[in-house]
């Protein structure tokens, strides 16, 4: 279950509420859910009780339990929690994981890229089309943004140029919320890229803010201290988990990628652990970064995105190695961390994509 998904799910329910007369209330156009400020408070939250009380003229937490009551039960929520003054938490079951993991594979490049498949091309444009910071939202014949209508300098050059992809790929086509008044950078992008290389030149670029200044290092360093480097390796160790399982006979194939239970339970496999739930948290939010970095004209949301995920990709293998040890044979928990991982490949791969850097497969 996506966090789209699960919006349109919580605001189904308050339109049976409102039906059922249980609330009297507008019914919102749409309701936010996002991952909540603290661990352990579940993989989502909404504040739409919070929203809905005053209307209600009934305390926020009377609202959440009528809706809350509403969505126990819902395929692919496992629990729906009250905290604080009426916040609604919700905990996604292992079947939501697996759905997403297999839905991932399935599009592939298109997985939060709509140009991928064919999708709209973006509108982004401004209400006022005169230049801020130096840069210009005129539209262009295309409809997308032109980069080329970018002021001077390096940093404006590669932000045009991946806003307009990034404004294709979410399909965008309200209106931008802003401009990225850019801070320049003394270098000029074939100065960067001689010294930097391709790819550490765009990240350094596109890495920070609009507002904040881009440091410059003197030259890449090829280590887990990099982020850039750190995001492509995990997408390296993606492709190299998917070659030594084929080299040792097995496939992915989505499923529980909890522990086998080995405590006399009965049960097959152990829940998913929090690194899992967390690491599919960001996967699912994937288009929805895209698309909000496209509507705020704001590449960094992806960069950082993209670090988020490698580095929630590195605490789940450590958790749960997707390859057999030792002389361990090849399970049906191994084939479905495989997927998982190589699902976490293909968003670092399109995320990658996106900002135009490269996304090896060796590292």
């Amino acid at each position: 279950m996506t966090p789209a998904e699960l919006s349109r799910t919580v605001l189904r329910s308050v339109r049976g509420a409102v039906e059922e007369r249980e609330l009297s209330v507008p019914v919102p156009a749409r309701i936010v859910v996002q991952p909540p400020p603290r661990p352990g408070c579940g993989d989502y939250a909404s504040n739409v009780a919070l929203q809905l009380a005053k209307p209600a003229g009934r305390p926020a937490r009377e609202v959440a339990e009528i809706l809350r009551k509403r969505l126990a039960g819902t395929p692919g929520i496992d629990r729906v929690e009250i905290a604080g003054p009426g916040f609604l938490n919700f905990t996604l079951g292992d079947g939501a994981l697996v759905a997403l993991v297999r839905d991932v594979l399935a599009q592939g490049p298109a997985y939060g890229d709509r140009s991928a498949g064919n999708g709209p091309v973006a509108d982004l444009v401004s209400a006022d089309p005169a230049p801020v910071g130096g840069v210009s939202t005129n539209r262009v014949s295309t409809g997308r943004v032109s980069a080329g209508r970018f002021g001077p300098g390096a940093r404006a050059a590669v932000v045009g140029e991946v806003l307009e992809r990034i404004g294709a790929a979410a399909g965008w086509t309200g209106r931008a919320d802003g401009h990225p008044a850019l801070v320049p950078v003394p270098e000029d992008l074939a100065t960067l890229t001689a010294r930097l290389g391709t790819d550490e030149a765009r990240w350094i670029l596109l890495r920070p803010a609009a507002h904040d200044p881009v440091r410059v290092p003197e030259r890449p360093v090829q280590r887990e201290s990099n982020p850039r480097f750190r995001v492509q390796y995990a997408h390296a160790r993606t492709r190299a988990l998917v070659r030594n399982a084929a080299d040792l006979g097995f496939l992915s194939e989505p499923g529980g990628v909890g522990a086998p239970a080995a405590d006399g339970s009965g049960a097959e496999f152990r829940p998913a652990p929090a690194s899992a739930h967390a690491l599919h948290t960001l996967l699912a939010g994937h288009p929805s970064v895209v698309e909000a970095a496209a509507r705020l004209r704001a590449p960094d949301r992806l960069v950082r995105h993209l670090e988020a995920t490698a580095d929630a990709f590195f605490r789940w293998h450590d958790d749960c190695p997707p390859l057999p040890v030792g002389e361990q044979k090849p399970l049906a928990v191994h084939r479905a961390r495989l997927a998982l991982a190589e699902a976490t490949g293909t968003v670092l791969a399109n995320g990658l994509r996106l900002l135009g850097i490269s996304a090896p497969e060796h590292l």
